[in-house]
């Protein structure tokens, strides 16, 4: 028993037990959160009576980036329990909050021809669904690279959280809509006619357009002049990178067939297509990260 307690500090296994506590706690805020800012959706009505698939993927993307802002607000130097503890919940509550904000800016200025909500909820498209899932979870990457720096006073991590995930939605927009005009179809009527592969496959885009950015968030601040060039030019990169990923996508991964003809012109589009199709977006963002 001694060499037990000898091999585990209960101090430190006491402090990990509280942080996991207080981090669950947090999720069942976020989870209140998502119901409060979508009080008309029936949630057990749309998985459990409806099977709504398109809403189920929304809503399990909606978890992974509360998971992924809890873990930007827990990283970094401790500085006490107390003080950690009101950092943690601050900026993770901060997070979600911005996280609703950034689906109501990106649902009307990313796919603004038609009512997303309307084709998840009422129509059950999967396709849109995915996309959903997609913002919510592209948007948690660029939240966790503006959560997880250090700031020497709150007051002043929550203002520079709040301009960098500004920033990372601006460039995010302006990429998704440039890369909208590069793809070989037409993504809204792709999606506004149940085209999973096509929302599969510009998911794995959006996805890999905010990891990019999260990398440009995540780095220590310096001036906000060399963060806006670095946000931008991380932006450029990932607009320039992600057409030749489409087009090695279309050439060596799936030789012989066009990736359009798969995704947009099969009377069963091909989703497999689709999702080879977002798997090299976000592994050719991965890569850059990691290269960059």
């Amino acid at each position: 028993m001694e060499s037990l307690i000898n091999y585990f500090d209960i101090q430190e296994l006491g402090l990990s037990m509280f942080y996991l506590t207080l981090s669950i706690l947090i999720f069942i805020v976020g989870k209140f959160l998502f119901k409060l800012t979508n009080s008309s959706i029936n949630i057990n009505h749309e998985v459990v009576e409806k099977d709504n698939l398109a809403f189920i993927i929304s809503y399990v993307g909606y978890f992974a980036s509360l998971i992924m802002i809890i873990i930007g607000a827990l990283i970094g130097d401790s500085h006490g329990i107390l003080s950690d503890t009101i950092n943690i919940f601050t900026f993770s509550v901060l997070g979600m909050l911005l996280l609703q904000i950034s689906i109501l800016i990106n649902n009307k200025f990313i796919l603004n021809k038609f009512d997303i909500k309307k084709e998840i909820i009422e129509d059950k498209n999967a396709g849109t669904g995915m996309i959903e899932a997609a913002i919510y979870i592209g948007n948690s990457f660029i939240l966790f690279g503006a959560i997880s720096g250090e700031s020497n006073t709150i007051i002043e991590g929550i203002f520079t959280c709040i301009i960098y995930w500004l920033l990372g939605n601006i460039v995010m927009v302006v990429s998704c809509k440039i890369f909208i005009k590069w793809l070989g179809y037409d993504i809204h009527h792709e999606i506004e006619k149940d085209n999973v592969a096509a929302g599969t496959a510009f998911a794995g885009a959006i996805v890999a357009i905010c990891t990019i950015l999260m990398n440009a968030l995540i780095d220590p601040f310096e001036n906000w002049i060399e963060t806006i060039l670095n946000i931008l030019i991380y932006g450029i990169i990932g607009i320039l990178i992600l057409p030749l990923i489409r087009w090695f996508s279309d050439k060596i991964l799936i030789i012989g067939r066009d990736l359009n003809d798969e995704i947009c012109n099969q009377e069963v589009p091909n989703i497999g297509a689709g999702l080879i199709e977002a798997f090299s977006y976000i592994g050719a963002s991965i890569l850059i990260i990691c290269t960059f």
